[in-house]
């Protein structure tokens, strides 16, 4: 896979698929989650439709730059935000989601890209909204899966999934996929893919093991702190996707982004959990691609209504 190394020294690691003469689609994972979490059909799924599908590993994951012995300890950061010193916790952290949202602009420079379509997946979702918030002008639209806006008690955990994702990764291979299966806690219940979850472990060890980068990714998730008042400024055009199924981040995250951002579309997904079931590429391609195919216009009204829908289920 290519590689670039941004204005301020970070090497970030990427992936392209389709045409470059076609509107670009640049995709962001969530919390530590590599490039490869993006299930390969589905990346080709959209490229087909016409788009130029470009996902990358975030910073202090896979195979992108480290910021080893960076930031506080999570603890600190998480003190601080408490108190609501979120200038301190700032401080504090290694880096925040505008930081992050940097990378992505700074992947897109690379590759000539003035403008492009952004979605964002969980945490990713959350730096996309940071894109949305911070440089719209870069954004022909924004997409934001199965993600919150950052206010507490919106998009919450149950504590079961919250254990499991806070759950230290074993270091030894096979144990690592074999824990991955705890992820099943927050993953479509319909639609279990045991096999792929094992599958996309190994794989991922194999890339690259760093649990480090966790901890700085949860001081970035901290100290960014609630984006709900910037997010009724966006003038994006927005579509929200969340399944609710979803435990890890609770379909009020979903439904609370599409309620600030305005005109923002909302489709809530029954039987998709915090993941991206085989079963429901149809349905998830379709609404991503239309909603990247220019008619985020006034010509298609839901658009610009916060009309939500949800698949019957």
């Amino acid at each position: 896979m290519p590689q670039i190394t941004t204005p301020v020294g970070l090497t970030l690691e990427y992936e392209a698929v389709g045409s470059p003469n076609d509107p670009p689609l640049l995709m962001i994972n969530g919390f530590t989650t590599q490039l490869i979490s993006w299930p390969r059909g589905f990346c080709r799924r959209l490229a087909e439709g016409g788009r130029y599908v470009v996902s990358f590993d975030n910073r202090d994951c896979g195979l992108s730059s480290k910021f080893d012995g960076q930031g506080a300890a999570v603890d600190e950061v998480r003190g601080a935000a408490v108190a609501g010193d979120f200038e301190l916790a700032r401080r504090l952290a290694a880096y925040t989601f505008s930081e992050m949202a940097d990378d992505g602009l700074a992947l897109l420079d690379a590759l000539g890209i003035d403008r492009a379509h952004v979605l964002g997946v969980s945490m990713g979702g959350m730096i996309a909204q940071t894109m949305a918030i911070e440089h719209p002008k870069r954004l022909l639209s924004l997409t934001s899966i199965m993600s919150s806006t950052g206010e507490p008690g919106v998009g919450t955990s149950t504590p079961e999934a919250l254990e499991a994702l806070l759950a230290p990764p074993p270091s030894d291979r096979d144990a690592y996929i074999a824990a991955a299966e705890r992820t099943l806690i927050w993953r479509s219940k319909r639609y279990p893919d045991v096999e792929w979850v094992r599958a996309n472990a190994a794989e991922s060890f194999d890339r690259r093991f760093y649990p480090e980068g966790g901890r700085r990714h949860m001081g970035a998730l901290i100290a960014s702190g609630s984006r709900a008042e910037a997010l009724t400024r966006v003038q994006v055009a927005t579509l929200v996707i969340h399944g609710l199924d979803d435990t890890l981040v609770e379909p009020s995250g979903g439904q609370r982004t599409a309620e600030l951002i305005p005109g923002a579309k909302l489709l809530l997904v029954p039987d998709m959990g915090h993941d991206r079931p085989e079963a429901l590429w149809p349905e998830l391609c379709d609404a991503i691609l239309d909603h990247t195919a220019g008619r985020a216009q006034a010509s298609d009204r839901r658009q610009l209504t916060g009309e939500s829908f949800r698949r019957p289920g």
